[in-house]
């Protein structure tokens, strides 16, 4: 070896013992915490637990990353701890790491991907998150993450989510995948109050065609709540998924969509704003399904209801605004507890909603609906109302046009105790209310009535057959030629049943008494007064 080859050698056999220690020390420290994996699993395990209130936590591999200093917990499971089957959550992956973008702010705080979560959680879970006094917020899942790893979150993503709600019965469980959600700028302790620091951006898949996207920014150490500004959209949402939950308000929905959605969302502690700019269901095929029970859901969330948009009427920290909400199919009213039952509808809906707001200033809203009743009568219905605290404030102009009444017969075998061969339905209402004050008429009419058949009601027993004959004849008397109809027109006056009751409360109380109790009002009272012996001789010539 030449001197200066040795020379050369001498040069580097520094850099390369230095490199050889330094890659001993590598290895030591990758040993090392592979080394201490298990017992740090064990340790986070514990910790998170014992920070979580009603959940717990089961994690199945723990990964220390000296280098960068980060961690991976993977295959996370979620238990409820009342009902830990199956179990809420699988996260396949959680990595946490120092946020390096606000450490260059000067500010050491963390950065939490998840990735591919899957959230399933079923009716009996609901049921008992809903009973547990502590709420969600307080549950201490901030907490149970930062035992995990000691620096707060400063950046959250989820990505590639599923999420799965399954509810009782033979129906489609609620679906959400592809989810989406990135945050950041969560601990910027310097916003002002009315600033929202943090960028929110969020979007999924829902009920496999619909689509979901939220885009604005957060405040997510206001107090004493997180406050939120920002664009909503929802598109083709499928309301059959939620047969389940609205039957247990008594709606039927079998077929319907939210076809678009288009709005604006501020929800902070000192102010609430919901702007729906555009706002579309189509195809709808739904029933609101009548009980008689004292304690129905629906009466009790119609009252509550009634008591929430009485006391939000003009709340100065509440706005809520529907600008243009449409809608079309199939709508219908279903008396399951009278005898017969029977079924209302309106086919052919088309309803046309504009400026819907809980505030005076607004001005009012005015709504439009046309259709055909029970499938054949031409319906007109003209509704303006403005948001009142005191009670409704309202004017409804409703006409009705030659409905075929054998499409009617459930109806009036209900309220009449009869039903008919032929005939044409109209009807005519208007109604005022103001200050508690109802004022107006109902004016149903009957033209070509034809109540007994001898040929179609051959079947019927005697006692059915003389009071069809007498309905008949009374019919009869109360013509009106040459246009041979039967009109009779109910004023309805006089005070509302109680002065807090809300606006949709009472507008469904006047369709279920006013409109189809007065369908057929003075032929019993005709048939008592001795109009009987007309309608029995008018009766026995058919």
């Amino acid at each position: 070896m030449t001197v200066q080859t040795k020379k050369k050698t001498g040069r580097w056999r520094p850099v390369i013992w230095g490199g050889g220690i330094l890659a001993v020390i590598l290895i030591a420290i990758f040993v090392l915490a592979h080394l201490i994996d298990e017992p740090l699993r064990r340790r986070v395990e514990r910790e998170m637990n014992a920070r979580l209130k009603g959940y717990t936590i089961r994690i199945e591999k723990l990964d220390f990353h000296p280098i960068g200093l980060s961690l991976d917990l993977e295959k996370l499971w979620i238990y409820q701890t009342p009902q830990p089957d199956p179990p809420i959550a699988y996260i396949p992956n959680l990595h946490a790491s120092v946020h390096w973008k606000a450490l260059l702010s000067g500010r050491l705080v963390g950065d939490f991907q998840i990735d591919d979560p899957k959230i399933h959680f079923d009716l009996r879970q609901f049921v008992q998150e809903a009973k547990d006094p502590t709420p969600m917020k307080d549950k201490g899942w901030q907490d149970a993450l930062q035992a995990a790893y000691p620096l707060k979150i400063d950046r959250l993503a989820i990505r590639n989510g599923d999420l799965t709600y399954v509810d009782k019965g033979p129906f489609k469980p609620l679906h959400v995948t592809k989810l989406n959600f990135t945050t950041e700028d969560i601990r910027n302790v310097e916003s002002e109050k009315g600033v929202y620091p943090s960028p929110v951006d969020l979007e999924g898949v829902v009920f496999d065609k619909g689509s979901v996207k939220f885009k604005g920014h957060a405040d997510f150490l206001a107090k004493p709540h997180i406050a939120l500004k920002g664009d909503l959209e929802l598109d083709q949402i499928a309301l059959d998924y939620f047969k389940p939950i609205a039957e247990r308000y008594q709606f039927s929905v079998r077929t319907g969509s939210l076809s678009t959605a288009r709005g604006s969302i501020e929800y902070a502690p000192d102010i609430q704003k919901i702007l729906i700019s555009d706002l579309s269901l189509t195809g709808l095929d739904a029933d609101y399904l009548h009980q008689e029970t004292k304690t129905s859901p629906t009466e009790k969330v119609t009252k509550e209801a009634g008591k929430v948009s009485r006391k939000t009427a003009n709340e100065p920290t509440l706005e809520v605004k529907v600008e243009r909400f449409t809608g079309d199919g199939q709508i219908g009213f279903v008396n399951q507890a009278a005898k017969p039952p029977y079924k209302v509808f309106l086919s052919g809906t088309k309803l046309q909603l504009d400026n819907l707001s809980n505030h005076f200033k607004d001005g009012a809203a005015r709504a439009r609906v046309t259709g055909r009743f029970m499938g054949s009568g031409s319906t007109q219905v003209q509704v303006t109302f403005r948001p009142e605290s005191k009670g409704p404030d309202l004017d409804l102009v409703l006409s009705i046009e030659n409905t075929d009444m054998r499409r009617m017969n459930d109806l009036l075998r209900a309220y009449g105790n009869f039903d008919v061969v032929a005939g044409n339905f109209s009807m005519y209402s208007e109604i005022k209310i103001r200050q508690g004050k109802i004022d107006g008429y109902v004016k149903p009419l009957f033209n070509d009535m034809k109540v007994y058949d001898q040929r179609q009601d051959a079947e019927k027993n005697i006692f059915r057959k003389l009071y069809e004959g007498l309905v008949g004849g009374i019919s009869g008397l109360l013509e009106n030629r040459p246009r041979e109809e039967v009109a009779t027109r109910v004023p309805i006056a006089g005070d509302i049943e109680g002065p807090e009751t809300g606006t949709w409360e009472t507008i469904v109380r006047l369709i279920q008494n006013a409109f189809f109790k007065a369908i057929l009002p003075g032929f019993e009272k005709e048939v008592s007064q001795g109009g009987g012996r007309r309608a029995t001789k008018d009766s026995s010539n058919k």
